[in-house]
Formats: structure tokens, C-alpha cells, sequence
């Protein structure tokens, strides 16, 4: 049989390795780790009666991976009565590898819860982060609509939040629709199942508003509220996110990164519909207000309205037609008098001139008993040696002319 090689690197499909020599390197490989701590959270806990063995599932807090591991009862014990599934741990174990069924597991030596004080550092780190890059500014916050066509809402299943919620929102506005989402609010899945019902409501184009709620709890079941991943994905949200978890002395994360805070999830309802009391009664005193205004404006134009038809004018309306006839008559009198004078005058010096052009006219001599004797060429006769004996003589006198010969 010839031999394997001894590196991954050297295999090949001619010369693989065993399924046992794989798991065997992998063994070998892990053995070399040493113990190191560990931090996760406890989502499975199971104890064997008789056996010193317990078997815990350890899982990253932020993402979805956990480990198996292994922990003696008296180290278990040793936590006190409050070790659970949900609680928060930090073990010091050394990694093991299970050739026979090829899994990885942690054999724990210590347990130790993580200290709140810790939490708290690491959340307020956290904090300064978002905050940071603008996270908590009101700038990007959204305003929430007056009267939203649905109400998104996440909460647990059958739980006081989601009938507060409810409830009081239908109390204030009985037409309110709602889309609710029931998810783990506390322990395992918390986030990984607020985050995807908070992207399948936020998709929903009807839904104006999601309003993620819970009730009043310690400070380590709020910790998923305060989880980056879930704060990122409200921030990232197109719908407007009401925070309302807890009472009003619980503040997670959320309620800085959501764009309103309500302290409680009764105050969510009073946050996300109107009152229909409180607008029926704005309606009615606005409809008084319109009301009056109009009455008062009615009667501001009746005032006016009388005081213009009490003015004589008005009273005697035919005095403006007669007034002005009687201006445009006079005009039309001023007018034909000017006239007439202005044609006398022309009349006047037309006489004149007509007298002046008689006077200085060549007929008005004729008319004295002179005449104008003419040759047959035109040529008027001003002396006697222009005629000759026989010539023909035209002769013009005041009514007419004549012909004549010079018989002499």
C-alpha cells in the first residue's frame, strides 16, 4: 500500500486522504491550542441525572454561530441557581476535537457570568461609536405621519405590549390596521428575528410606521435592543421605528438610534394615531371659529353695504344720469357755440378775401367799359402799330367777347 502524504498541500485525487487521517490531523492541530476564554451566550443546557457531565450550546451574542461544550456539574453549581439558558457567560476551556463524529467542542474548566459593569463599558463604547457617525442625530430622524394606513408592530406572542399597543390605539382611533410581527423579545433569536421582521415590514408599502415594543424586564433580557446589528438595521429603515421597550427608566440603544422614543408601549399608541376625541373636538371648535369669523365678515359687508345706500346718491340714483346729461348738454351747447363762431368767422374772411380778389380782378375794369383786344395769336394788343389792316382782332369785354377787323 503505498504512503499518504504527509501535508494537505501534497494531496491529490490519485492520493487523498482518509476520512480518519483528516480527523486526526484536525485532532492533532486543536491539540496544540491552549486553554483560552471564551464569551457566549447560553441558548441549551442540558443535565443528565447521575452524570458529572453537563452539556451546554454556547452562541456568539451578535451572530448567528455557536460551540458545543462540556462542563462539570460542581462548576455549573458553582455559578448559583440563576445559570440558565439566556444568561450570558465567559469559560475558560480548552478546544477539543471528536474524531468519531468529526464536531468541535469546548471541555470548560471555569464559568463565570460577564459582569453588568462590563456590559455597560461595552455598550457605552458602542454608543459613543453611533453616535459618532451620526446615528443619534435628529437630522435623520423621521417624522412620524398624522394618521399612518398601517401600524407595524413587533412584539412578543400574547404579550402585555402588544395589548397595550393595541388597545389603546384602537381607543384612541378605532380605525387603526395594524400588521404585527410575534418574535422572541428576550434570550435566544431576539435579534436575528426583531431584524427580519423588521425588513419584512419595513417592505410593506402600506405600513407608515413600526413600533417595536416590549414590556419592562432586567438589564440583561433588554441587551438584544442594544445589539449593533439591530441598530443598524433600524437606522437603515425607509419606515419610521417607535422605540418602546421597557418602562420609562430603561433606555437600550434602540432608543436613541429609533426615530421617536416612546417610554412605554401605552405611550406608543398615543404617539403613532391621533386621538379621534381630541380631533373631533378641534374640528368643532375650528367649524365655531370659521363660523364666527364668516358671521362677523357677513356683517362687516352689511354695515358697508348700508352705509353706501344711505348716501344721497344712492338714495336718488337718477341724480348721477341727470347730472351727467345735464354736463353733457351744457358741453354739447359750449360745442355748437364755438362752432357757429368759428364758422362766422371763416364766413367773415372768405367775404373779405372774395371782396379783396373782385377788387384787384382784370373783370372789374372790363365791367367800367375797358376791353381786351386780342390778336389771332393770343397776343394782347397794347399798342396801335401791332395791328395792321385786315388783321382779325378778338375783343373781350365784361359779358363776353367779339371778333373785329381793323379796317382803317
Amino acid at each position: 500500500m503505498p504512503s499518504l502524504p504527509d501535508r494537505a498541500l501534497d494531496t491529490s485525487a490519485e492520493q487523498p486522504w482518509p476520512v480518519r487521517v483528516l480527523s486526526m490531523k484536525i485532532e492533532e492541530y486543536v491539540a496544540k491550542m491552549s486553554p483560552l476564554w471564551v464569551e457566549g451566550q447560553i441558548v441549551q443546557l442540558t443535565r443528565r441525572p447521575g452524570s458529572p457531565t453537563c452539556y451546554v450550546t454556547l452562541r456568539d451574542p451578535e451572530v448567528d454561530m455557536s460551540l458545543s461544550a462540556t462542563v462539570h456539574t460542581n462548576t455549573l453549581a458553582a455559578m448559583g441557581p440563576n445559570i440558565a439558558e439566556g444568561t450570558r457567560v465567559v469559560v475558560h476551556a480548552k478546544p477539543t476535537f471528536w474524531t468519531k463524529r468529526g464536531t468541535l467542542h469546548l471541555d470548560v474548566r471555569t464559568m463565570r457570568h460577564v459582569g453588568v459593569g462590563e456590559l455597560l463599558a461595552r455598550l457605552e463604547h458602542l454608543k459613543q461609536l453611533l453616535r459618532s457617525e451620526g446615528l443619534f442625530d435628529a437630522s435623520r430622524k423621521k417624522p412620524l405621519p398624522f394618521l399612518p394606513r398601517r401600524v407595524g408592530l413587533i412584539c412578543g406572542r400574547s404579550s402585555a405590549a402588544e395589548k397595550d399597543v393595541v388597545e389603546n390605539a384602537l381607543r384612541r382611533w378605532p380605525a387603526t390596521r395594524f400588521e404585527i410581527r410575534t418574535v422572541a423579545v428576550q434570550g435566544v433569536g431576539t435579534m436575528e428575528q426583531v431584524s427580519a421582521a423588521l425588513a419584512e415590514l419595513d417592505a410593506e408599502p402600506e405600513v407608515d410606521v413600526i413600533v417595536i415594543a416590549r414590556g419592562g424586564g432586567s438589564f440583561e433580557d433588554l441587551l438584544p435592543f442594544s445589539n449593533e446589528a439591530l441598530l443598524r438595521a433600524v437606522a437603515g429603515a425607509r419606515t419610521p421605528v417607535v422605540s418602546a421597550i421597557g418602562h420609562d427608566v430603561d433606555t437600550p440603544l434602540l432608543d436613541y438610534v429609533a426615530d421617536v422614543r416612546a417610554s412605554t408601549p401605552t405611550d406608543a399608541a398615543a404617539l403613532i394615531v391621533p386621538s379621534l376625541a381630541e380631533q373631533t373636538a378641534l374640528l368643532a371648535a375650528l367649524r365655531g371659529r370659521s363660523g364666527h369669523l364668516l358671521r362677523s365678515r357677513v356683517a362687516g359687508e352689511r354695515r358697508q353695504l348700508r352705509a353706501l345706500t344711505s348716501r344721497p346718491i344712492m338714495a336718488q340714483p337718477r341724480t348721477m344720469v341727470t347730472t351727467r346729461r345735464t354736463a353733457i348738454e351744457d358741453l354739447h351747447e359750449r360745442a355748437r357755440r364755438a362752432t357757429t363762431r368759428r364758422l362766422d368767422r371763416e364766413r367773415t374772411a372768405i367775404t373779405h378775401q372774395r371782396t379783396h380778389l373782385r377788387a384787384l380782378s382784370p373783370l372789374q375794369t372790363l365791367q367800367r367799359g375797358y376791353a381786351v383786344v386780342r390778336l389771332a395769336g393770343g397776343t394782347v394788343v397794347t399798342a396801335e402799330e401791332q395791328v395792321a389792316k385786315g388783321d382779325a382782332l378778338t375783343v373781350t369785354v365784361a359779358d363776353g367777347r367779339f371778333r373785329a377787323t381793323r379796317t382803317d
